[in-house]
């Protein structure tokens, strides 16, 4: 791909794969995602991400308070072109938002309340399965050429890779963070009540579901009280027969 003037080079494109893909966690992969794009597409004045879950729309990270601002009122509307790029799985864009047709309810008052023109959505997708939507915003009409939209569609396919490998590793590391704190509790339990393993994993179980929490959050509270100098956390009848 040729690149115009101020638009990565191929090479220009591997640095910011790097760049995404070198950071710690979920939140400053989105945020770079976001202030790469400005720096990245031609006419990009600012730059979000949007997510849809259960039904609710958030914006996680943005390049400045602009888009929370647009975004806030696609949701409230429940249409534009991030939320088409969602659910349509295609990209969407508009040159001037004051004469936008598609989205009557959206456009016009995100033109008027954020002085928004120039919108292009992309859909962040691994292997089929929509994370959300990356969105670029211009002040100016018609902002975003053909050029432009190439440039965010090869952007948007390095994000979503980046975004998806951090939010793997991320569960990863909650994952075995649980599977330790279960551990630790199921020792406490072991050394208290002389059970073994699978008794202590029970009771754990047991208390998770009489008290409506997850069987991680059980764990956690009992290794804390241990650790502060308090008791595990109270087993019912059933539980306090395990040991006899």
């Amino acid at each position: 791909m040729s690149s115009r003037p101020g638009e990565p080079s191929a090479e220009a494109f591997a640095d910011l794969a790097r760049a995404l893909s070198g950071q710690s966690d979920v939140h400053e992969t989105l945020q770079k995602i976001v202030d790469l794009a400005v720096e990245t597409v031609v006419g990009c004045d600012h730059a979000g991400i949007s997510v849809l879950k259960d039904g609710k729309g958030s914006t996680p990270a943005a390049s400045d308070g602009v888009p929370r601002l647009v975004d806030a009122i696609q949701y409230e509307t429940g249409e534009g072109p991030c939320l088409s790029a969602i659910r349509e799985h295609e990209v969407f864009q508009s040159g001037d938002l004051a004469s936008e047709t598609r989205w009557s309810l959206f456009a016009a008052r995100a033109a008027k309340e954020t002085g928004v023109s120039s919108m292009l959505s992309f859909r962040l997708f691994v292997a089929g399965d929509t994370l959300g939507a990356l969105n670029l915003y211009s002040e100016t009409v018609d902002a975003f050429d053909e050029g432009s939209r190439t440039v965010g569609l090869v952007y948007a396919a390095h994000a979503a890779m980046a975004l998806a490998s951090a939010m793997h590793d991320e569960q990863m590391g909650q994952a075995l963070q649980s599977r330790d704190l279960i551990g630790q509790a199921k020792g406490i339990l072991m050394a208290r009540e002389g059970v073994d393993a699978d008794q202590a994993f029970d009771m754990l179980r047991r208390a998770s579901q009489r008290l409506n929490i997850k069987l991680r959050d059980v764990a956690g509270d009992m290794v804390e009280s241990t650790r502060a100098g308090g008791s595990a956390v109270p087993a019912d009848d059933d539980e306090s027969q395990a040991g006899t």
